[in-house]
C-alpha cells in the first residue's frame, strides 16, 4: 500500500470514487481520469500529504482536501475548469464545487430603477411609460415614484388632458406640491385657443395664395400642435394631409416619419406598418439617420402582431446610427431587448447563431443590456439553468413595459419549449430526473410540459412515467423507403397509363370527330 493514512478526499466521496485504503488503484484511475494527471504525480502528492498528517495525532479521521492546482492542465484546456464536466453540469449534474464551472454574473430580481428608465426617453413616450408603470406596478412606492416624475414631465409641455389625469392617479398622496394646478391649465388653455385661431388664420392665407410649400408647412402646424396637446387622432389628420402639397421626397419622409410617430402613440399598427412601407419607397430612406428608425417601427409593428420572427429580423436590422435619435419612440435598450426576446424564441440554433451572436452590428446594442446577451449566450450554449434564471429575473422588469408587456408570456413559453426540444434531440433516452433538475422544475411539471409538447407533435417521443424516462421515437427507415418506393412507383404507373390514354386518342382522332359533331 502506498500509505497507510486513509483519510477520504474531499470532492471524490463514495459517489464518485472509493476511499484511498483497499482500492488505491480503481481511486487514481477515477483522478487521473477527471483531472488527466498520471498516477506518480497524484501517488507523490497523497504522500506527502499522509506524512503530513501522521506527524499531527489526533487527526486522523480529518478529511483530505486535494488541491488540484498541482496537477497539469489537460492539453488544450484552461486550468481552472473542465469543459466536459462544467458542461454535464450545467445540463443538470450534481455540481461538486462551485469552482468546477465558470462563474457567470446572475442578476439578482432587483426593482426597476424608475428614474434610468426614464431618463432613456423623451417627449410624450417618456410619460406614458412612466404613467404605464404606476398603473402596473405593485410597489406603492413606485407607483409614486413613476406619476411624480410624469407630473413633473407634463408641467414641462403643454398637454393639460395628461395633467389632469395624472392628477387624479395622485389623489393628493405626493403632498400640495402635486396637487391640480387650475393657474397652470388655464393658461395653457388660452395660450392654445390663441395658438390655434393663429394657425387658422395663416393656413386660409395659405389657401388663398394656392403656395404648396406653405399650405403644407400650415398643416404640419398644426399636426405638431396637436400632438402637443395630445389631441392624438387630429394631429394624424394634419399629418396626412401634407401627403398632398409633398414636392420632394424628403417631404414625404417627413409626413410618413410624424405619421408613424403619432400612429404608435394611438396603438394604430397597421397604419404603422402602411406608412413604413410608403416612406422605404422613396430614395431619402436609405439615408443612414431615416433607415434605422423605420425598422424600429416596423419591429415594433410586427411584435404587436405577434409575428416574432419577422420582428427579430427588423430589430436586428437596425444600425449603429439609431443612438438616441429615435427616443420618442425607442432606446437603444429596448432594440436589444426586444430582437433578443423574438430572436430566441423563433430562430433555430443556425439562425441563433449567424443572425445573433455574430452579428456584429446587432452586438453592440447587447452590450448595453448584459442581462439578454448573457442569457443568449447560454441558451446557444445548452445552459438552460443559468439562461432560465436569467429570464426569470428580468420577468419583472419586462412585465413594466408598454409595449412588451402582452407578450411576455408567450415568448417566455416559446423559449422554454424550445430548450426543452433540444435538450431531448440529440437523446435516445433521457431521465426525467436529471433534465427537470437542468431545468429547475419538478419532474411532475416536467411530464405536462413533455406532454403538451409530444401532443402538438413537436416533440417526438414517449414518456415512460413509472421509470421516469423519456424515449425518443425515431422513424422506421426501413419502413418509410419501401413506402416513398411504392408511392413513387404508383405514381409513375399513373402518368404512364396518362400518356397512353392521349396517345390513343391523337392516334384515333376522337378530339377531331367529336369537334365535328358539334
Amino acid at each position: 500500500m502506498l500509505c497507510s493514512y486513509s483519510p477520504k478526499i474531499a470532492g471524490l466521496d463514495d459517489s464518485t470514487g472509493p476511499n484511498l485504503e483497499g482500492s488505491e488503484t480503481t481511486s487514481f484511475t477515477k483522478l487521473s481520469r477527471i483531472t488527466g494527471s498520471s498516477y506518480s504525480t497524484i501517488a507523490s502528492e497523497l504522500q506527502n500529504r499522509s506524512e503530513t498528517a501522521k506527524e499531527k495525532p489526533g487527526k486522523a479521521d480529518e478529511t483530505l482536501t486535494l488541491n488540484y492546482d498541482f496537477l497539469p492542465a489537460m492539453e488544450g484546456e484552461d486550468d481552472s475548469s473542465n469543459p466536459m464536466m462544467e458542461e454535464i453540469y450545467a445540463n443538470g449534474g450534481d455540481d461538486l464545487s462551485s469552482s468546477t464551472r465558470k462563474s457567470r454574473p446572475i442578476i439578482s430580481s432587483e426593482q426597476l430603477d424608475i428614474e434610468a428608465y426614464a431618463g432613456l426617453y423623451s417627449g410624450r413616450t417618456k410619460i406614458m411609460r412612466l404613467m404605464f408603470i404606476a398603473d402596473h406596478c405593485d410597489n406603492p412606492a413606485m407607483q409614486m415614484e413613476a406619476l411624480r416624475m410624469a407630473y413633473d414631465e407634463i408641467k414641462k409641455g403643454e398637454n393639460t388632458l395628461l395633467f389632469r389625469e395624472v392628477v387624479k392617479k395622485i389623489d393628493g398622496r405626493l403632498g400640495p406640491n402635486y396637487d391640480m394646478d387650475n393657474v397652470w391649465c388655464d393658461a395653457i388653455d388660452r395660450k392654445a385657443e390663441q395658438r390655434k385661431e393663429k394657425l387658422e388664420s395663416e393656413l386660409n392665407s395659405y389657401r388663398t395664395n394656392l403656395i404648396k410649400e406653405s399650405i403644407r408647412m400650415g398643416y404640419n402646424d398644426f399636426g405638431e400642435f396637436y400632438y402637443a396637446h395630445g389631441a392624438l387622432g387630429e394631429a394624424f389628420k394634419s399629418y396626412v394631409r401634407t401627403r398632398d402639397y409633398c414636392t420632394t421626397s424628403k417631404h414625404i419622409i417627413q409626413m410618413c416619419s410624424s405619421a408613424i410617430l403619432v400612429s404608435i402613440e394611438m396603438g394604430q399598427f397597421t397604419h404603422v406598418t402602411s406608412y413604413v412601407n410608403k416612406a422605404e419607397q422613396t430614395p431619402e430612406s436609405l439615408e443612414p439617420s431615416i433607415l434605422p428608425k423605420l425598422r424600429c417601427a416596423a419591429g415594433l409593428s410586427y411584435l404587436e402582431a405577434k409575428k416574432y420572427k419577422l420582428a427579430a429580423r427588423k430589430f436586428l436590422e437596425v444600425g449603429q446610427e439609431l443612438g438616441n435619435s429615435y427616443s420618442d419612440v425607442i432606446a437603444p435598450q429596448d432594440v436589444a431587448t426586444y430582437g433578443g426576446l423574438c430572436a430566441l424564441a423563433s430562430f433555430d440554433r443556425t439562425e441563433l447563431k449567424n443572425k445573433v451572436i455574430d452579428n456584429i452590428n446587432f452586438r453592440n446594442f447587447l452590450e448595453l443590456v448584459p442581462e439578454v446577451r448573457e442569457l443568449i449566450n447560454d441558451f446557444y450554449s445548452s445552459h438552460y439553468a443559468s439562461c432560465l434564471e436569467y429570464l426569470g429575473n428580468l420577468k419583472q422588469n419586462l412585465l413594466l413595459d408598454i409595449h412588451l408587456h402582452d407578450h411576455v408570456g408567450m415568448l417566455y413559453d416559446q423559449i422554454r419549449n424550445k430548450a426543452l426540444i433540444q435538450y431531448t434531440l440529440p437523446f435516445v433516452s433521457v431521465d426525467l430526473r436529471m433534465m427537470a433538475d437542468a431545468f429547475k422544475t419538478s419532474i411532475a411539471g416536467l411530464e405536462k410540459e413533455l406532454e403538451a409538447l409530444i401532443t402538438d407533435n413537436q416533440i417526438q417521443a414517449r414518456i415512460d412515467s413509472h421509470n421516469k424516462i423519456l424515449y425518443a421515437r425515431h422513424a422506421d427507415q426501413r419502413n418509410a423507403t419501401f413506402q416513398r418506393v411504392l408511392q413513387t412507383g404508383s405514381e409513375f404507373d399513373q402518368d404512364v397509363r396518362s400518356t397512353l390514354l392521349r396517345k390513343n386518342l391523337l392516334k384515333h382522332e376522337y378530339n377531331l370527330k367529336a369537334s365535328r359533331k358539334l
